[in-house]
């Protein structure tokens, strides 16, 4: 019985370590369908619609068998879409290549996707529930198991009849190898009574050793055989199906029963250090993956924090706008060539990218958008100086067209750019309006600079003709000759603009010696010679004028009022004969004569501007 009882015990460790590699799960079912179905050569359609078919069809078979060709298709059809939109984005770029503005790409929307992700939820279902039918089936098989071990120990605790049931206790022994698939958490313990009552059952039939070492010598054969497939799958170049076949390996040992106690560890330890480094290579196959998924995720992210980070505020002409374009497309070209990430984060990254990308296309469609209306009204601001300059062109007032035409052509600096097909035509159109004006501003100005330069002349002499006036004349005789010499003076047109100011200034002041010295104080005379001096002066210069003798006026105009209030202080006694009031009433008569004189001053100014 020591004997007997050592072999259950190795026995059941070797049932407990063989276990470790059972797959029962809903985890590893998937994981192992998904292995196998990447195996399979799956003839893929062309189209979408067709793989979306194929996908509803295939949801009608058994799910163990569909689970691989249905992910495969999925992936295919995302393939698909993404080739479908590349060249849509291609043909696009094409049909842009000779636009003047180029427009962003707007991905085409996706009409099958919806019907896609309900034959995927379809699937879905059907699968949880046969992962639930399964899981039944395992709880059922598991009852009647259970039930053959306690027909079995029944058996057993039947000492007296135990020889004469050999063969009902065989029929057990067969029923519950026949019995599979049930939980994972019980095939350790349901494997160490079975065995425990194998054990329990030989011993107590005390069997001749004759017919239990046949026994062993078959199941030593059986174990064996095991080892030597084991060991073949340490080189087999598939780890995947290396694997797989491992398991069913570690089945088949299960159901070998056991051999001679003086052999038991040796052959076990041989088929456990073979299972090790075919379990190891598988290891290390989906640690290798694993690290990929993490590389490609990292890489990924990067990608992400990228195309997030983009600062729009810096974005502000096209050029920036492309290189920056440029960019997006290198980093959608570079995640193309990642493989994929781990299951949990990799639909999230592609996500958070496609994200960030609409986001930027959207940003330049809007900018390109912003930026063609204002290039349209720029446009509008152009074509409306180009009708401005163009009614100018024409016009001979070269002093006041020249600050017009200026005025326009600072005004077009500040516009800003138009679009690129109108801009030389409208440029060309505005500019040759201002040449043409320009020109013949240039023409009249040579006649008139030859103009000028002879009535300078002319009025040289007039000037040397007042400067040695005849002051032996009565107070009549040179008070008319100076009318003449004013009128002769005005009558003669512009003089070259560098002298005139100098010309009036020294005609003026030898008018007033000559106005002095017969002491004249005659309004109109006075007038005619401030009409001189400001006659051809320009717009700005005028408008000085007329300020300072507004002011002027406004001052006297308080002085006078002075005066009079202060007159209005005095009583009538005071007034007669007082030297002081005719002083006063003396300075305001004064003050309204020179209020006069700067309001026809003031109507001279207008007059000439």
């Amino acid at each position: 019985m020591t004997e007997l009882n050592d072999s259950v015990l190795k026995e059941n460790e070797t049932v407990e370590v063989e276990n470790v590699s059972v797959e029962n799960t809903e985890q590893e079912f998937a994981s192992a369908t998904e292995e196998s179905v990447q195996k399979e050569e799956l003839s893929l359609p062309a189209t979408r619609i067709e793989t979306v078919e194929q996908i509803e069809k295939a949801i009608e078979g058994s799910v163990s068998e569909v689970k691989g060709e249905i992910e495969q298709l999925k992936q295919h059809y995302y393939k698909l879409r993404i080739q479908e939109t590349e060249s849509a984005r291609l043909a696009f770029e094409a049909s842009q290549s000779e636009a003047e503005e180029k427009l962003p790409f707007v991905v085409p929307a996706d009409e099958l996707e919806e019907r896609l992700k309900a034959a995927l939820q379809n699937f879905k279902d059907k699968k949880a529930k046969f992962i639930a039918e399964q899981e039944e089936k395992r709880e059922a098989n598991l009852a009647q198991k259970q039930a053959v071990l306690d027909d079995m120990l029944s058996l057993i605790n039947d000492a007296d009849n135990v020889n004469k049931r050999y063969a009902e206790f065989q029929q057990m022994q067969q029923s519950f190898k026949n019995i599979t698939d049930i939980p994972a958490t019980a095939v350790t313990s349901m494997w160490k009574t079975y065995q425990l009552y194998v054990e329990q059952f030989y011993d107590m039939l005390k069997i001749n050793k004759e017919l239990r070492d046949y026994d062993f010598k078959k199941n030593l054969e059986q174990k064996t055989a095991l080892c030597e497939a084991a060991e073949k799958l340490v080189s087999e170049k598939d780890v995947i199906s290396a694997f797989k076949t491992l398991q069913r390996l570690h089945d088949e040992w299960r159901e070998v029963g056991p051999v001679d106690r003086e052999l038991r560890e040796t052959i076990w330890q041989r088929f456990k250090d073979a299972s090790t480094e075919v379990n190891k290579r598988h290891q290390q196959h989906f640690e290798s993956i694993k690290a990929k998924e993490k590389e490609a995720e990292d890489a990924k992210m990067i990608i992400c924090e990228k195309s997030e980070s983009i600062d729009y505020d810096a974005l502000t002409n096209f050029s920036a706008w492309e290189e920056k374009t440029k960019e997006i497309l290198a980093l959608q070209a570079e995640w193309k060539t990642l493989g994929f990430a781990s299951r949990k984060v990799n639909t999230q990254l592609f996500e958070r990218f496609r994200k960030a990308c609409d986001n930027f296309f959207a940003k330049k469609s809007e900018y390109y958008k912003d930026v063609k209306d204002t290039f349209t009204s720029n446009l509008e601001a152009k074509q409306r100086l180009c009708e401005k300059a163009e009614t100018l062109k024409d016009s001979t007032d070269w002093q006041k067209t020249t600050e017009k035409m200026i005025a326009l052509q600072k005004e077009w600096k500040k516009i800003g750019a138009v679009p690129r097909k109108y801009s030389d035509s409208v440029w060309k159109r505005f500019v040759t309006a201002c040449d043409y004006f320009f020109e013949q501003k240039t023409v009249a100005m040579k006649q008139q600079n030859e103009e000028e330069v002879k009535n300078l002349e002319a009025k040289n002499v007039i000037l040397n003709k007042l400067k040695s006036f005849d002051e032996s004349l009565d107070t009549s005789a040179a008070e008319s000759e100076l009318r003449a010499i004013i009128a002769e003076w005005n009558a003669i047109g512009f003089v070259p603009f560098k002298e005139k100011d100098k010309l009036n200034k020294t005609f003026k002041s030898e008018l007033d010696k000559q106005f002095a010295r017969l002491n004249i104080q005659n309004k109109s005379a006075r007038l005619s010679a401030y009409e001189t001096s400001i006659k051809g002066g320009n717009s700005n210069k005028l408008y000085n004028e007329r300020e300072k003798l507004l002011k002027t006026y406004e001052r006297i105009k308080l002085e006078k009022q002075t005066l009079q209030n202060n007159m209005g202080f005095l009583n009538i006694s005071s007034k007669q004969g007082n030297s002081f009031v005719k002083e006063m009433e003396r300075k305001i008569k004064k003050l309204n004569e020179d209020m006069d004189l700067i309001v026809a001053k003031i109507e001279l100014i207008d007059k000439n501007m």
